[in-house]
């Protein structure tokens, strides 16, 4: 089994709802989302909603980070995809984009990194080993795609390097 690079998750559409005062998407429904295709990426290894409702395990968010990289507006069709960037037993590292559908531009990123907890002790756990095979397969068939460079990003101001300005020597120092 192979798996695309970068894996499609599916296509949906900005609702009216999702549409905030400044005429554009709202933040939080770029986490919806994010979330929605989340749900749709854990269905394919066996580890979504099914699973979770069966009592044995689930997979839990640790970490998100959202990039803003362009507005998008009530209707527009968006194509969202996923790239494993690292995984062990336990955590899997992934990075996803919305694209707009139509227009081809990257709308926004979203950093994971998720964990399986096993619903009984809600502890983390090992995945089970046919969610595991299937997960490092798709990690094997990413993992020489480009890094891309708002993976580790941090959150700040960022600021130009000011140049010095020249001394001027008084007529006393020459």
């Amino acid at each position: 089994m192979t798996f695309d690079a970068p894996l499609f998750l599916h296509h949906l559409s900005v609702r009216p709802e999702w549409i905030d005062y400044n005429g554009h998407m709202n933040v939080a429904y770029y986490l919806k989302v994010f979330d929605l295709s989340v749900d749709q990426f854990f269905d394919m290894f066996d580890l979504g909603e099914d699973y979770a409702r069966k009592g044995g395990g689930s997979v839990f968010a640790l970490e998100h980070r959202i990039t803003y990289q362009r507005e998008l507006k009530g209707g527009d069709p968006l194509r969202v995809t996923l790239q494993m960037m690292d995984m062990d037993r336990k955590r899997i590292h992934f990075f996803m984009r919305i694209y707009h559908a139509t227009e081809g531009y990257l709308a926004a990123t979203n950093e994971n990194l998720s964990i399986h907890v096993d619903m009984k002790s809600r502890h983390s756990t090992p995945f089970p080993d046919h969610a595991y095979q299937k997960l490092r397969q798709l990690f094997e068939d990413h993992k020489t795609l480009p890094r891309p460079p708002e993976v580790g990003g941090t959150v700040g101001i960022r600021r130009r390097a000011r140049k010095a300005k020249p001394q001027v020597q008084s007529k006393s120092q020459a």
